[in-house]
């Protein structure tokens, strides 16, 4: 759809939960949230424009261009407004979108996210330099260097190997730049408080990457949002714990019920 690679789960419904994925991920990420909220919602995951399966996308620029694309995908899906569920990078997608598009959004959640790396200048310059290590290391070793912060110090070595391989498997250039570029740029703070939806902010308690710190200020910018915090689990605080995870999704949707009874 629009040169995106979809996945779907469960039955198509008016509200669908859209997921978004991280700069170092792809729509894979979700599985296990697939195979829980997917029993009773209609989950959508798209590979992000010159990611995973989707086309490259030269005129992608800033971040607002992602926003564009999902809209786009809304569109063609028919859909008016979404759940959106962004991790990290697309968290910070997520938020632009509440922010810029509300119609479009009908309850938010930021996990392991940030406001966007020009909140502070060498977060800036070290987003700017990962498309040069990638492009000089290759994709399994700039992705092997990398997994083990994306995970707690206890995380399993299957799983740090796992989501070593699956960053490798979604990332290439362009796309990757594309995106270190954009996120390079983006400040998210003034538009937070536009946001009006429901939003849940969760972090992992060992995030090194979007630290509980930062989800603390999300959270106060935000109005009305809430924070939960994952225990046992880093920055892919879904997939090292997706129990909590996914129980901290059913709670939030309980909490603000749609208007014609969707959870």
């Amino acid at each position: 759809m629009n040169g995106l690679a979809v996945s779907e789960a469960g039955e198509r419904a008016a509200v669908p939960v859209l997921f978004l994925h991280g700069i170092g991920s792809s729509r894979s990420t979700f599985a296990l949230q697939f195979a829980h909220v997917g029993r009773n919602r209609w989950c959508v995951a798209p590979d992000a424009p010159g990611y995973g399966d989707s086309d490259d996308n030269p005129a992608i620029v800033a971040t607002d261009d992602y926003g564009a694309a999902i809209v786009d995908l809304l569109d063609q899906l028919e859909v008016r407004a979404a759940d959106l569920v962004g991790v990290s990078w697309g968290g910070v997608i997520a938020a632009r979108l509440a922010a810029t598009h509300p119609e479009r959004v009908a309850r938010l959640v930021l996990a392991d996210s940030t406001r966007g790396s020009a909140v502070d200048p060498a977060r800036a310059a070290a987003m700017r330099a990962r498309p040069g290590a990638l492009a000089s290391d290759g994709a399994a070793a700039f992705s092997q260097a990398r997994s083990h912060r994306l995970l707690s110090p206890a995380a399993p070595s299957e799983l740090v190997a796992a989501v070593a391989a699956d960053m490798a498997a979604a990332i290439r250039l362009p796309g990757y730049a594309q995106a270190a570029n954009a996120m390079a740029r983006t400040d998210n703070t003034e538009l937070f408080a536009m946001i009006g939806c429901p939003t849940l902010v969760i972090v992992g308690e060992h995030d090194v990457v979007c630290p509980p710190a930062e989800a603390a200020i999300l959270t106060e910018h935000i109005h009305g949002a809430s924070l939960v915090t994952i225990p046992d689990a880093g920055h892919l605080s879904n997939r090292e714990n997706p129990i909590a995870f996914n129980r901290a999704l059913d709670t939030f949707w309980a909490d603000h019920p749609l208007a014609g009874g969707v959870g």
